[in-house]
This record gives C-alpha cells, structure tokens and sequence, in this order.
C-alpha cells in the first residue's frame, strides 16, 4: 500500500498554517517547501561544472528535461537540513549539512497543468563534488541520466547569450546499462526556474572557494 507523503503547508509569508498530502498540495496551490542541491566541480581557474539529472520520463512535472543535481519536498515537521536524504536517495551521496554552501530561498509559483499548480518555497544549496558520472549511485525511478554542463556556457544560455550548449554524460538503458551520450540542449531541454532564483545559484558560484569539502558513497544503495 502506498505511503501518503504529508507536506507542511504555509501562507505566502512562510508563516506555518497546517499540513496537507502532496496530492492536495498541487491540486490546491498551497504553498510548502522543496530542496535543491546543485552540484558543482571544477576551480574558479578552469572553470565550474554544474551536474544536472535528467528526470524520468513517467515524472509528473517535466519528464525528460534536465533538472538540479539533487531537489525534492520537505515532509511534514523537516527542516531544509532534512533534505540531505534527497543526495542519498537520488544520487548515492552520503553528506553532511555542513559541507554544503546555502545560496538562499527563493519563491516561486507556476501551474504545471490544469490541475497541478506548484507554490514553492525552495532552499538552494551548492554541493562540492567531482565524482566520476558512473560512479553515482542513482534512484532509477526518478533519474534516466547524469549530464555535466560548463557553467558559464548555462549562464549565457540563461541570458540569451547562447542558443545552444553541449551537455555531457550518460543515460540509463532498459538494463540500466550505462550509455555515453553528448547533446546539444536548448533552453527548452531544462526546467522553468526564474531569473531571480538562477541569481542566487551564481551569486554562490561566484564566491565559491576553491577548496572543499569531497563526498563520500553512501553505503545504503546498490
């Protein structure tokens, strides 16, 4: 029997007001709380790279579009601490809070369809890590492929500076083989997010030390 996952629920001042399921959540536009963690590798030297996953296409909400390294809801009574299972869950990465760098909350509301509308408070976080992309460990019920992307190049595709970039990496097969892939994207290939909420990620990229914390696997999956 499937489990009914229960958000926190707020008003538009990120003042608590209840809980509700996920499912009344997006029929009803309330407003809760997500996680997003954005891995990056690379040196201000040579430049960042930013790792995207590309979702699955029985998603709900943008299928075969290339999203956040890491993202997911924060369940009734979690903090944005909370969200580090997410880099588990998704990606095989065990973490600790304080490894990551917090680029800010951003609001933000769109309506996916007729009867899904999206009102989310988001905690942005920026994550060290230059794992090869065959070694993370993915949830293949949500993630169909790993993408690297120079962020400079997303930067100028954002701004209109760019109608194309490259981005490489690997999909999953029907016998979750690893299959190389190159792809020229466009803007449409990626999920909506805002002009404001793009500025806290480079605004935290920008000032991104050279040092860092490195992951570790987390034992857990297979």
């Amino acid at each position: 029997m499937a489990v009914t996952e229960m958000l926190d629920i707020f008003n538009e001042n990120l003042e608590p007001v209840g809980t509700a399921s996920r499912g009344d959540v997006h029929k009803q536009g309330l407003w809760h709380q997500v996680f997003h963690c954005w891995i990056v590798s690379g040196s201000p030297e040579t430049g960042w790279t930013l790792l995207f996953q590309l979702r699955h296409p029985d998603k709900e909400s943008f299928p075969n579009k290339l999203d956040t390294s890491s993202a997911g809801h924060l369940l009734a009574g979690e903090s944005k601490e909370d969200g580090l299972r997410e880099l588990e869950e998704e990606l095989g990465l065990h973490a600790r809070y304080e490894e990551l760098i917090y680029c800010g909350l951003h609001q933000e509301e769109y309506r996916i369809s007729e009867h899904y509308m999206d009102r989310e408070f988001t905690h942005v976080h920026l994550y060290r890590c230059s794992l090869p992309l065959d070694e993370y460990r993915v949830q293949h019920s949500e993630v169909s492929g790993l993408f690297r992307v120079e962020a400079e190049e997303f930067r100028e595709l954002i701004g209109g500076r760019r109608e194309r970039i490259t981005a490489r990496g690997l999909t999953y097969d029907e016998q979750l083989r690893r299959v190389p892939e190159e792809r020229s994207v466009t803007w449409a290939d990626f999920t909506d997010n805002t002009e404001e909420y793009y500025g806290l990620l480079f605004g935290a990229l920008d000032r991104l030390d050279p040092g860092g914390f490195q992951p570790s696997l987390s034992g857990g999956r297979t």
